[in-house]
């Protein structure tokens, strides 16, 4: 991206919510990997090398304070998706009682 562009928003600004994963859920990537409504191991592994490039790519040009607080960017981004993920599957699982 040039300096020339605008930035991309990484959070809804009316509601302060991330939007990060909407931006995924566009990603030629997810898209791809979604389209029979299940991830493979396979498409995991694909996704690997993609990220990594990315991650070889930008961390070089961070200095040490921004690369540390991109570092907890992603961290706390990370705990979040596990979060809702977690959650996403907490809500479709069948409630089953005790019946003993």
């Amino acid at each position: 991206m040039s300096a020339q562009q605008a930035k991309s928003a990484w959070f809804n600004e009316a509601s302060h919510t991330p939007i990060i994963a909407e931006k995924a859920r566009q990603a030629e990537s997810f898209i791809a990997a979604m389209a029979d409504g299940k991830i493979e191991e396979s498409e995991i592994q694909a996704q690997e090398p993609r990220l990594v490039q990315l991650m070889q790519k930008i961390e070089p040009q961070l200095s040490a304070g921004l690369h540390a607080e991109v570092t907890e960017l992603l961290c706390e981004l990370t705990v979040y998706d596990f979060m809702q993920a977690m959650v996403s599957v907490q809500q479709t699982r069948p409630k089953s009682e005790f019946h003993g």
